[in-house]
């Protein structure tokens, strides 16, 4: 089916999952969604691949799309699959590394401006 060019991307029912591939020993990103109050973004890690330990003003969910990651939070491990969501609250250093080659998507939430 040919998107109308009308209608913004993203605008009509996708499988989320294909929207971004895998290549192995690399981290591939995809945004999907951009505004001032906050980002989503669709990522694909090769086995073995990951981020390291950073942290960022703002709250983000991961939601596990397939395969299997790592993730440390305040140096707490967790291990999150397909089907999966964890929250990455605002200002506590996080990182994460693939268990497997894993996808998820990023929703990333900005506190409002005063």
């Amino acid at each position: 089916m040919t998107q109308d060019p009308s209608i913004p991307p993203f605008s009509t029912p996708q499988p989320v999952a294909d929207l971004v591939d895998v290549q192995e020993g690399s981290v591939v990103s995809r945004e999907v969604l951009k505004k001032k109050t906050g980002t989503v973004t669709l990522f694909a890690f090769g086995e073995g691949q990951g981020l390291s330990e950073h942290s960022t003003p703002h709250d983000a969910l991961v939601q596990v799309l397939d395969g299997i990651v790592e993730i440390h939070i305040g140096g707490v491990p967790h291990q999150v699959s397909g089907g999966e969501a964890l929250l990455l609250p605002a200002n506590i250093p996080h990182a994460l590394s693939a268990v497997t080659s894993f996808k998820m998507l990023l929703i990333m939430i900005r506190e409002p401006a005063p």
